[in-house]
């Protein structure tokens, strides 16, 4: 069976591309950040997962205004990447596990969940900047499932239906019969605003109560509603549903292991965690 070796929660600013490719990860402004993964560098090479499910927000690459899933499952061999400006360079296609992909859209739409199926799928900054944060070298040698999140076009799931999508997909994973060794990870945030009246608005001490709820106490999160965390964490800050599907999708015991948090990094509040899964060890271990 699949087992769900733990968890990864970060950042994706676009700024971050730009840094990679003008080799700035030792540039002061740029060093607090990026040495918030050595720590993520040393678990990788430990735990060695086969695939990734990642749950993140598309930026207008494969959903716009007019058409805007609440939920959507990517169940492709190859994703490739077209970011959206900034001139980012393009990264290369990651690789996919449309295996595992249909196995989860089937389990999530047995459990009543209603999402996009899509057999053609591109990914932007949202999963290539972590996966190039992950794995520095290049090379991406894991399989990833995508799962976009609507935080952009109202409405927006609520941080309740969220979780329990990660619930969902948890469940999905440790179902699957193949033995693979997967890590969720959630991309996006924390707080930030990156236009209107409150353009560069962070919130340090919301911040700073969601990664302490996140490792603890992750159903204190799913409280609020859309319009508290667009007040508390900004606009673009509601990006915080990523990540509670992450912890959803980890469903026994977990123990946060690393935790950096930045400010500001373009803007935004830049976070890391990691998280162990303690009933993935326990079954391995059975």
């Amino acid at each position: 069976m699949a087992l769900i070796i733990g968890g990864i929660g970060t950042t994706h600013v676009p700024a971050i591309g730009n840094a990679i490719a003008k080799g700035l990860q030792q540039d002061p402004y740029w060093r607090p950040f990026f040495a918030g993964f050595d720590y993520v560098h040393r678990w990788l090479a430990r735990e060695k997962p086969d695939a990734v499910v990642v749950f993140y927000n598309d930026h207008g690459l494969n959903f716009f205004l007019d058409k805007m899933p609440t939920f959507a499952v990517g169940a492709c061999n190859e994703y490739r990447n077209e970011d959206e400006g900034w001139g980012i360079p393009v990264s290369r296609a990651a690789m996919g596990d449309a295996r595992l992909s249909w196995h989860i859209i089937n389990e999530l739409v047995t459990g009543e969940f209603d999402i996009t199926m899509c057999q053609d799928m591109m990914i932007d900054h949202a999963v290539t900047i972590p996966l190039q944060l992950m794995y520095p070298s290049g090379d991406w040698p894991v399989k990833i499932v995508p799962i976009s999140i609507n935080t952009v076009q109202h409405p927006l799931p609520s941080p309740a239906r969220c979780f329990n999508l990660g619930r969902a997909v948890g469940q999905a994973i440790e179902s699957y019969a193949e033995p693979l060794k997967v890590a969720v990870m959630g991309t996006g945030g924390l707080s930030h605003q990156l236009d209107g009246e409150r353009a560069g608005f962070i919130n340090k001490d919301f911040d700073k109560l969601c990664m302490d709820d996140l490792a603890g106490n992750p159903q204190a999160l799913t409280g609020y509603s859309i319009h508290e965390l667009v007040e508390l964490s900004g606009a673009q800050g509601v990006e915080l549903l990523n990540w509670l599907a992450m912890r959803g999708a980890m469903r026994g015991e977990v123990t946060e292991l690393h935790r950096n948090y930045h400010i500001p990094i373009s803007n935004t509040a830049a976070a890391t965690m990691v998280f162990g899964h303690r009933h993935a060890a326990k079954r391995q271990a059975a």
